[in-house]
């Protein structure tokens, strides 16, 4: 049984190998088909159709797929969502996108509605708070989205050509920084709320917090570690030969991370850029 430390892709049994559906026949015996008659005293059963096995093809076309909704859905927030619901959408949508990843990530088999839903959602959020740095910083917005994908093919490239293994001492500590990072993130959007400013983040037009860029290099780091959880653990589903339905896990996965990773490179940016 294959596990996941990406909290993300960490289902019990999500890569178990597809088992024999309902009325396989194991042994390969003739059956009752067209032109066929029914052994007598056994009534033939409808037979079920066999679900398929994951492949690289199908995480790719389902992770371009979600991506393209989260890509429109924040180019349809940008465009039309006037200023005065910037705040409040972007906060709506943070929250309410969180909450969906944990539904999905809890979930005993993942719901494509559900991820499309998560893309649609992010998307909001990724279109306002693109929005809100775009008007501080002109040109980031591009600069932060060529980073992000060059960041993901190096690691991408990294994990092929140098034939990266990823063993359980690297997957635990990896997780666990993941997870100190979140709650990190969750104490200070709560202070904030407040109107308490702990350094982690900074937003403003004044002098630099070497915190806060020390937390956002923190943060891009771990998201590229993640990436390369990523790629194992949809690696490892294909050799395994879990069920295709599992292909939207790992297309779900791999846009969380990827999200992740775009806003830090953004606010890494606008540090710079100040």
């Amino acid at each position: 049984m294959l596990r996941s430390s990406n909290p993300i892709l960490s289902k019990q049994d999500a890569f178990t190998p597809a088992a024999p559906q309902y009325n396989q026949n194991p042994y390969n015996q003739p059956q009752a088909g067209y032109g066929q008659y029914p052994a007598p005293g056994y009534p033939q059963a409808p037979v079920e159709p066999l679900e398929g096995r994951m492949t690289f093809d199908d995480v790719v076309t389902k992770t371009a797929l979600t991506m393209g909704v989260l890509i429109i859905a924040a180019a349809l927030a940008w465009m039309f969502v006037p200023a005065s619901l910037y705040f409040p959408l972007l906060i709506g949508s943070g929250l309410i996108g969180f909450i969906v990843v944990m539904i999905v990530a809890f979930r005993r088999k993942v719901q494509p509605g559900l991820v499309l839903l998560y893309a649609a959602i992010e998307g909001i959020f990724i279109g306002m708070i693109s929005k809100f740095f775009e008007t501080m910083y002109s040109g980031i917005v591009v600069q932060a989205v060529i980073g992000t994908f060059a960041a993901a093919a190096v690691t991408l490239a990294a994990y092929k050509f140098f034939n990266i293994r990823v063993t359980p001492k690297f997957q635990k500590v990896v997780i666990i920084a993941t997870i100190a990072f979140a709650v990190a993130c969750l104490i200070n959007f709560l202070f904030a709320l407040a109107g308490i400013n702990v350094g982690l983040r900074d937003g403003g037009t004044g002098p630099i917090s070497l915190l806060a860029v020390a937390f956002s290099l923190l943060g891009a780091v771990l998201a590229v570690l993640n990436l390369v959880l990523d790629f194992d653990y949809i690696e490892q589903g294909v050799a395994m030969g879990a069920p295709a339905s599992e292909s939207w896990r790992g297309a779900f996965g791999l846009t969380v991370t990827m999200v992740w990773l775009y806003i830090e490179i953004l606010r890494l940016l606008s540090y710079i850029r100040r």
